[in-house]
């Protein structure tokens, strides 16, 4: 890699890192809501590597983790598993959407998502997405919520 190359790319990385951070969204749900936390990667590009994280999560385990063409549930972070799944399993046009459903109060917090796309040029490609969620009760709902609205005695 000559100098010109090394300056692009890390020209290229700062800008990649800064506009990602500065695009970062905010989703909010209530508990019990299933929630889609949204990310695309280049659209017409094969996905090698999609990996969702929650940083906060201290132990060792993804929210989905996909490569080699399938997912890893076994390799999901025992509080989501069988909670997640691809918002469009076939990742039309870049969708690597997740769904996490049933959402607790414990799935609050940032999600980190991971993409590595194999480009025309046969070069790999990473990017980044960060997703911000809030789980908070509705207003007036704090006693945990009344599913029926008051509507049945008991």
């Amino acid at each position: 890699m000559d100098s010109s190359t090394a300056t692009l790319f890390v020209s290229f990385l700062i800008f990649s890192l800064t506009y990602t951070f500065e695009d970062q969204r905010e989703i909010t749900a209530k508990p019990g809501d299933d929630v889609t936390l949204p990310c695309w990667s280049p659209r017409g590009e094969a996905v090698i590597l999609l990996e969702w994280s929650k940083p906060e999560l201290k132990t060792d385990g993804y929210v989905f983790l996909y490569r080699n063409e399938r997912s890893y549930e076994n390799y999901q972070h025992p509080t989501v598993r069988g909670r997640v799944q691809l918002s469009d399993p076939e990742m039309k046009d870049g969708n690597v959407s997740v769904i996490l459903k049933n959402v607790t109060i414990n799935d609050a917090g940032t999600y980190e998502c991971h993409v590595v796309i194999s480009n025309p040029e046969g070069r790999d490609v990473e990017t980044k997405d960060f997703i911000q969620l809030n789980v908070t009760w509705a207003e007036g709902d704090k006693d945990g919520g009344d599913k029926d609205e008051g509507k049945k005695d008991g």
